[in-house]
């Protein structure tokens, strides 16, 4: 049963679904740029979430969004907005570059072996939705409109402070010179942005009588609603979504609906680059690309990720790296081993340990705690092949078994050791290696792996 952590209670509990579907909402990416490495490390974590408790035997329903309008560069309402930026960059128009880097976003999910969502929504398919929430909040009370846009009045949600233990009073006493004169209160927000005289955005719907888009808060509460109903039972992202994002979002559904958004909040921390947080300017936003020509790949890199824990600070650095993919390869031969050895090969369906492992997984996703058993644990074939729908890391498919003839190779090259044919020994061995399999001598025979 997965145990996980809730940020309202700071408490573990035993998880228990509402329903027959486990619901799971995952704040997904704005497409406007190549992503980075640290972008794809929420993702790495909360698909371990999802295999976590298939494997458990629940069902899911998971919805994950792709923003792809109108999300300024600030959290505060202001700024350029993204897809503009990025349209500007590279002579497109905005709607290329979403459809452009949401292919590059779907063939990396691919690469880093993520199980698909149940549900892909694109935040440009739910403004009609969004119009029809902003009427739900102003119906309420909950709403106000300045010349710039619609702002949900924060002192209205008389428990807006409490999710991420925010001091409104120092933030109100902080508001820094230039702060929005018509905004009632400095954590106000905007649901809906009206665009103004000269301002450059190709992306605008008609609301209220005059162009606009909804503030990026929004689309979640939205979609949320639309595909999952509320209180859904999981929400993750990232701890920068605490303050400002997720918070709204929850101050957004109770005044459409009246209901709690989620049940259980779970929130993954940064992972930082030697030492330094990634930045363009420091020249360390690597790419999977970037890594692929370095010599990792995709595995090697969720490797890293996965041998530490999700609410862990993490530090990249190539020689973590190296020692990830160090670790995948020595599983990669031990698997080799389990082929050759008939008690581990046999009843393939009847684990040993996995059900060990499972229980790391299910004390708040530890898969550091998991990779330490596997890295001890005596593994059988059936072992390795359930570690792989659990952690997704393509150890069986990139470890296949060798063919009938291979093995009739390194049965001929025994027979030609024993005689003292090292010459005969000598051509089989190197016909393997052309084939990437080397073979080690033991007492009982040649030993195969993947060279």
């Amino acid at each position: 049963m997965l145990k996980l952590y809730n940020t309202l209670t700071r408490r573990l509990e035993e998880f228990k679904p509402l329903g027959e579907e486990v619901k799971i909402y995952t704040c997904g990416p704005t497409v406007y740029n190549f992503p980075h490495i640290g972008n794809y490390a929420a993702y790495t974590y909360w698909d371990l979430l999802v295999r976590t408790l298939k494997a458990d035997g629940y069902k899911i329903k998971r919805v994950l969004n792709l923003t792809d309008v109108g999300h300024l560069t600030s959290d505060g309402d202001e700024g350029e907005d993204k897809l503009e930026k990025g349209a500007a960059r590279e002579g497109k128009s905005v709607y290329e570059i979403a459809d452009f880097y949401i292919n590059i976003y779907l063939d990396n999910y691919a690469k880093m072996e993520f199980l698909p969502a149940d549900v892909l929504a694109r935040a440009t398919d739910y403004i009609e939705s969004d119009m029809q929430a902003v009427d739900k909040m102003t119906a309420a009370g909950y709403t106000y409109k300045t010349k710039d846009g619609v702002y949900f009045d924060t002192s209205k949600f008389i428990k807006y402070a409490d999710f991420a233990r925010l001091d409104l009073a120092g933030l109100q006493a902080g508001a820094r010179v230039g702060f929005n004169a018509e905004k009632r209160n400095v954590s106000d927000f905007a649901v809906w942005k009206f665009i103004q005289p000269g301002e450059k955005h190709a992306m605008r719907w008609e609301y209220l009588g005059r162009p606009g888009y909804p503030g990026w808060h929004l689309e979640c509460s939205t979609i949320i609603h639309e595909t999952l109903g509320e209180p859904i039972d999981i929400h993750t992202g990232g701890v920068d979504h605490i303050p400002v994002h997720h918070t709204n979002e929850i101050a957004q559904t109770y005044a459409m609906t009246g209901k709690a958004l989620a049940r259980y909040w779970l929130h993954c921390d940064f992972i930082t680059v030697d030492g330094q947080k990634i930045s363009k300017s420091l020249g360390n936003t690597y790419t999977l690309e970037d890594l692929a020509d370095k010599g990792f790949s995709a595995m090697d890199y969720k490797m890293w990720l996965l041998s530490g824990h999700y609410q862990g600070t993490r530090n990249f650095t190539f020689d973590s790296l190296d020692a990830a993919k160090n670790r995948r390869n020595n599983w990669r031969r031990r698997i080799a081993l389990c082929y050759q050895i008939p008690e581990k090969r046999q009843n393939s369906d009847k684990s040993l340990h996995f059900a060990e492992i499972l229980a790391a997984a299910n004390n708040n996703l530890n898969s550091a705690e998991a990779f330490a058993l596997i890295d001890n644990l005596d593994l059988n074939l059936a072992d390795w092949q359930k570690i792989d729908e659990l952690f997704g890391l393509r150890l069986i498919a990139d470890t296949p078994d060798i063919s009938e003839e291979q093995y009739a190779l390194i049965s001929e090259r025994d027979v030609a050791r024993v005689a003292k044919d090292y010459a005969k020994s000598d051509e089989l061995r190197d016909k393997l290696l052309t084939q990437g399999i080397a073979v080690k001598d033991t007492p009982s025979g040649g030993v195969w792996e993947y060279c």
